[in-house]
């Protein structure tokens, strides 16, 4: 067979694209192209959600001391080393009162990201429906493409952000076999209340519906408290749960993720998992493993301080013009544009770092329609403080 030469995207052979069709939708993601936007302009980059110091020195010196003993130098275990298997069943006993087994309901992932493809991609075939709540981390979408399945948003409006809980209903179909859920919420900062949590799982259960829940945002919460839906009647046996170290300890660089669940769906993901990446991270994971029994002072201490982050960012935004969606939880901020007479959110943060030097994310691309979401701009706060208040005094120029 000749073998043909790409051009341009395509290929010779009878003009196919190169990419597979489920991705050609799936270009760069922005999250890429605005923080490469902040290097080229020297723009303070409140885009990405990545802080800006290290987590725990002790933990940094946990995965140190496991790089010179030896410890997950090679493949570790295809589930995770036992250790962060155990850290992570004490930890969900000692936070929620769950109790998993370390031996069979606990997969180690690479990241949550990780968790999340593995997870669609063994419970899915093609022509499922999957409900998620919309705007979505963008890796979802192409999760759920990648697996051959459907995505059907279900829109969550401003100023509120709730989940319409009929509106729910009304989207179930014979076709529909999983619930996509994230709470707190990427990007609008929502966190489920209990009511709403019940709500989603009589639904479940009512119609036999599988769910996959991302809670890396669980030790972020403002407003009310993190509620895992696996704890509600009948969704233990039906729910994968998925979160991680990144956003919790401040190492988003090491990439350190896990699936909890009954373990006949943690068989299913570890089965699709093992050939994404087999296994990764293994100092790393002995390092989790010590920053997940942390005292409580650890964890109240990183929500105040984010939380006092969070109020620094929504008053400099106000005052700046912004309309401000305060967040229950995350470390993202939800804001509109129309106080300034603008509707396109993605031009906005187009010419934002030459305006002002501060780079945001348009909401917009986390939206199947797009115009839901049009004038809304992300920001994150999870930066130092003097970095917060610099970009606070720069976006003071849009109105200055």
């Amino acid at each position: 067979m000749t073998q043909g030469r790409a051009t341009q995207g395509t290929s010779e052979q009878e003009g196919r694209p190169l990419l597979n069709r489920r991705l050609a939708a799936f270009g760069t993601t922005i999250f890429a192209e605005m923080s490469a936007l902040a290097l080229r302009t020297g723009s303070i980059n409140l885009g990405q959600g990545f802080p800006d110091t290290d987590g725990p020195e002790e933990i940094r010196e946990a995965a140190v001391r496991a790089l010179r003993d030896g410890r997950g130098n090679q493949y570790p275990p295809g589930p995770g080393v036992p250790e962060l298997r155990a850290a992570v069943a004490a930890h969900q006993e000692r936070f929620y009162g769950l109790s998993w087994s370390p031996e069979t309901e606990i997969l180690v992932t690479t990241g949550a990201t990780e968790a999340i493809a593995a997870s669609l991609l063994a419970l899915l075939e093609p022509g499922d429906e999957v409900i998620a709540f919309e705007p979505y981390y963008d890796s979802y979408a192409a999760c759920i493409a990648m697996a051959g399945a459907r995505r059907v948003p279900l829109t969550l409006r401003a100023p509120g952000f709730r989940p319409d809980l009929d509106e729910l209903r009304s989207l179930i179909t014979p076709r529909t076999r999983l619930l996509l859920l994230n709470t707190p919420h990427n990007p609008t900062g929502t966190v489920l209340t209990p009511d709403e949590l019940s709500g989603i799982a009589a639904l479940a259960v009512e119609h036999d519906l599988l769910v996959v829940t991302d809670e890396v945002y669980e030790h972020l919460v403002f407003t009310g408290a993190h509620h895992p839906i696996a704890a509600l009647p009948g969704m233990r046996g039906r729910t994968v749960s998925i979160s991680s170290a990144g956003k919790t300890f401040s190492y988003t660089g090491w990439k350190v993720g896990w699936v909890t669940g009954d373990a006949a769906l943690v068989a299913a993901v570890r089965s699709a998992k093992q050939y994404l990446t087999f296994v990764s991270g293994g100092p790393f994971q002995y390092a989790i493993a010590e920053a997940l029994a942390l005292p409580d002072t650890f964890f109240t201490g990183f929500l105040t301080d984010m939380h006092r982050k969070r109020d620094l960012l929504a008053t400099g935004l106000r005052a700046a013009g912004f309309q401000v969606y305060e967040p229950e939880g995350t470390y993202f901020i939800t804001t509109d544009i129309a106080p300034f007479g603008d509707e396109d959110a993605y031009a906005f943060c187009r010419a934002l770092p030459e305006r002002c030097g501060v780079a945001a994310v348009p909401n917009s691309v986390f939206y199947d329609d797009p115009e839901a979401g049009r004038s809304q701009v992300r920001f994150t706060f999870c930066k130092k403080d003097e970095v917060l208040e610099e970009a606070v005094t720069r976006l003071g120029r849009l109105t200055g």
